[in-house]
Parts: C-alpha cells; structure tokens; sequence
C-alpha cells in the first residue's frame, strides 16, 4: 500500500515513516515534486491539513494525508495556535518562534501547553480526520538538541525530558503527532484486514 505525505518537511517525514508498519510504502513531497508548498490560508489546524490534502489529492489522484500542528499556550490565549510555524514572521527559523514565545511567556507563572496535530487523509475518493493532543509546559530555556520546531522548550506531562531531548521512538509514542498517526495506522490496518 502507497500513501503520500503531503510535507516537505523532512523531520516530520522521518517522524511518521518511524511509525509506519511495513506494509506501507511512504513517500513524501521531496520524492514526486519540486514545487513549493500550498499557502495554508485556513484559521483552523483542520483547515489547512484539509487544503494540503486535497492539493496533493487532486495533482496526483492518489490515497495521501496531511497534517497540521499548532501550539496552544493556556497564558496567551491559545496562541501561537494555528499560526505556530510562523509566529514570528514568514520564513523565520525554528528558533526565533522559540524565542518570540519565550520572551511573551517570560515572568508567567502559567506555562501550561499542549500540541494539538490534525491529520486529513484523503483515501479512495472520501476524507477523514484523526486528532491527537500532548499536554505539558514550556520550560524557561532550551534543552536538547533533536526534534524541531518547539520541541526544546515543551515539556509532556509526566516527563522529565524535552520533545528534543527524546528520540524518534520515545517522542512518537507520547507526542501530539504520534497519537494522530496512530489512529491513522489503526483505521488503515483494520481497512486492510477487511
């Protein structure tokens, strides 16, 4: 079974091709195409995973997913949310968002969080969404030097170790992304074994 995952991004491709059983072949986006990334205008996470699928879904005709991610701070209203990757601008770097959202946060004795990721897949002609939710805090500084995006400075619940601080397997089993791609494989193995 072939699936494409519609990102370009390729810590997240290495994320979810960790999760994937071996009856899946994955591709992503490096692997059939050069062109740019579709605007993700949507005001929800919904949305935009919605867009990116449908996109890959209509250039290709073939079964694909995508997902969108944001992090949602309980002291700012649950922003940065749905416009997490550029919270700090367009074509910022992982740590300028980082450090935008350290320095709102700084002084706050709340630092609640939870990543929400939502994936679309599109699969035979029909879409499904699948869901998952981390909770946990963002730290004052930095740790560890893996994952991406906010991943050194979030903390899960009951963890004593960073997202970047974790490897590929321990993030998968416990993170926002994990939890989605879980259901996802779930609902495609019990398809399969029809």
């Amino acid at each position: 079974m072939t699936l494409i995952f519609a990102t370009h991004n390729t810590n997240k491709y290495k994320e979810v091709k960790a999760q994937m059983p071996p009856s899946i072949d994955l591709l992503y986006l490096a692997d059939i195409t050069q062109e740019p990334p579709v605007a993700e205008t949507a005001t929800t996470l919904q949305g935009n995973a919605e867009i990116k699928m449908l996109a890959l879904a209509q250039s290709t005709g073939q079964n694909c997913f995508a997902d969108d991610t944001g992090l949602e701070v309980a002291a700012l209203n649950g922003a940065p949310g749905v416009y997490s990757a550029r919270y700090a601008g367009p074509e910022v770097r992982d740590q300028d968002n980082v450090q935008k959202l350290l320095n709102a946060l700084e002084g706050q004795p709340n630092r609640k969080a939870q990543f929400r990721t939502v994936i679309a897949l599109y699969w035979n002609g029909e879409t499904h969404f699948f869901e998952g939710v981390c909770r946990g805090t963002i730290i004052e500084t930095t740790r560890g030097t893996g994952g991406f995006g906010y991943d050194p400075v979030f903390l899960p619940e009951g963890h004593t170790q960073t997202f970047a601080e974790m490897d590929l397997i321990q993030k998968a089993q416990i993170s926002h992304r994990g939890i989605a791609m879980k259901k996802l494989i779930d609902w495609l193995s019990a398809r399969d074994a029809q």
